[in-house]
């Protein structure tokens, strides 16, 4: 299985519901670093996984959207935790929704599996992969 990484970051504040949160339920920052990865078993035409810099570009749209925002005051994200976990998988997500719409090339509908990593800390990080 062929492999590119591209990577970003993140910036947002939010609150958690429940005991298990401790402190973390008051209002805080995090700042992520964030790291997608898109494999396929064959490369494109050209040779390549995707499209670096559309893979770049696409995962600093999908960060844009939450990025210096409270992440309590967005609407679809009402009564959510939205933990290091839940947010790869949204990133994750809205990455397979470019990959449908095209938006990362054709030659990227080989893509089989995409992967994101939010790295909390150099000690800490939560990842979600799925299918295409």
């Amino acid at each position: 299985m062929f492999s590119i990484t591209v990577r970003d970051h993140l910036m947002v504040a939010h609150s958690f519901r429940g005991e298990v949160f401790g402190p973390a339920q008051r209002l805080h920052g995090a700042t992520f670093l964030v790291d997608a990865t898109f494999r396929r078993p064959e490369l494109d035409d050209d040779n390549i996984v995707v499209d670096i810099g559309l893979a770049t570009t696409e995962l600093g749209k999908v960060l844009g959207e939450f990025n210096y925002r409270n992440l309590d005051d967005v609407d679809r994200f009402d009564g959510i935790n939205t933990s290091t976990e839940f947010l790869a998988k949204v990133v994750a997500d809205r990455l397979v929704e470019a990959i449908h719409a095209g938006t990362l090339g054709e030659g990227a509908r080989g893509i089989r599996e995409v992967a994101v990593t939010l790295h909390e800390s150099h000690i800490a990080w939560a990842s979600y992969e799925r299918s295409v």
